[in-house]
């Protein structure tokens, strides 16, 4: 049986970890997040409260626990926000990868990280595993350095790098894209949406079993892990809209220029995912598969909440 240990177990990939390694008879699970368990169904796995910016828990607990792998889906990922507060980013993205990285080493624990299409600048996108990155905002190069770190384990090490990841959970801190423009819709109100931005959205259970299948398999390098649909943003919400059956009128097209907003993005990311696919037998969702999957989510659960 493989020990595995999820740190930001509260967030959107982290609680669709939960859910699929706690159901795998080949795992024993064990959740960590800053602050109480917000999952309702707390059978078949352990849960401890971890602050992984504190170097000494996260030593003391990976030690006492010892497990195979770590996944780890904490970060502060609010782009603007880094921009603003870079210590707070630094302290959650680097140095906590840091105690992370030297606890596993010491504990010869297979090691993954989840990382971002925004250390790329957006130039030349889609990308594969080994292009070259250029980050443009804080946050992304708050994510390159972390990378950075991982490589240089000694013990083993993937990194996992993920697009505009979408889904429903329990108790969400944070909305997302999809869910956004969907509520937006419904209540009428005018969308303002980039025209210039190019992403390979992805389902959070598609990213999750990306995560599973690294660990699984004990795959070590650069993975990209995404969705399979190339669109611009403005696109996004178009389908979401056509999906929903809402009314597009009041979707309007600008470009990121105009947002003004405090951390410049990437224009075309996006990823190829040929190594995932040959290596990890990795195969997502379409979009709109992924939007059928969300509506089975809001009708089968009303824990789950937008």
């Amino acid at each position: 049986m493989k020990k595995i240990l999820v740190t930001g177990s509260n967030g959107l990939l982290g609680q669709k970890l939960v859910h699929q390694l706690k159901t795998n008879p080949e795992v024993e699970l064990i959740a960590t997040a800053r602050g109480k368990n917000r999952i309702s169904d707390q059978s078949s796995y352990k849960f401890f409260d971890l602050d992984i910016t504190k170097k000494g828990d996260v030593e003391k607990l990976i030690t006492q626990l010892k497990p195979d792998v770590i996944i780890n889906t904490a970060a502060m990922t609010n782009v603007d926000a880094c921009e603003e507060f870079r210590e707070a980013c630094w302290e959650l993205n680097v140095d906590a990868v840091q105690y992370l990285v030297e606890a596993s080493e010491k504990n010869n624990v297979h090691f993954i990280h989840l990382s971002t299409d925004f250390i790329f600048d957006g130039e030349d996108g889609p990308y594969r595993e080994e292009d070259e990155p250029n980050p443009l905002s804080y946050y992304a190069k708050s994510k390159l350095a972390s990378e950075e770190i991982v490589k240089k384990m000694k013990s083993p090490w993937s990194i996992v790098r993920t697009v505009l990841v979408y889904g429903l959970v329990e108790d969400m801190s944070r909305s997302n894209i999809v869910l956004w423009a969907k509520g937006a819709l419904e209540k009428g109100q005018t969308l303002t949406i980039v025209n210039d931005q190019f992403r390979t959205p992805t389902l959070a259970e598609d990213l999750a079993l990306g995560c599973i299948l690294i660990a699984l398999k004990k795959a070590v390098g650069v993975y990209h892990i995404s969705g399979k649909d190339y669109m611009s943003i403005i696109e996004l919400v178009h389908r979401v809209a056509k999906h929903y059956q809402l009314n597009v009128s009041e979707i309007k097209e600008i470009t990121s220029a105009s947002l003004n907003q405090a951390a410049k993005r990437p224009p075309r990311t996006g990823f190829i995912l040929d190594k995932a696919m040959h290596e990890l037998g990795y195969h997502p969702h379409s979009f709109e598969e992924g939007l059928k999957e969300l509506d089975q989510q809001l009708k089968s659960n009303s824990s789950y909440q937008l």
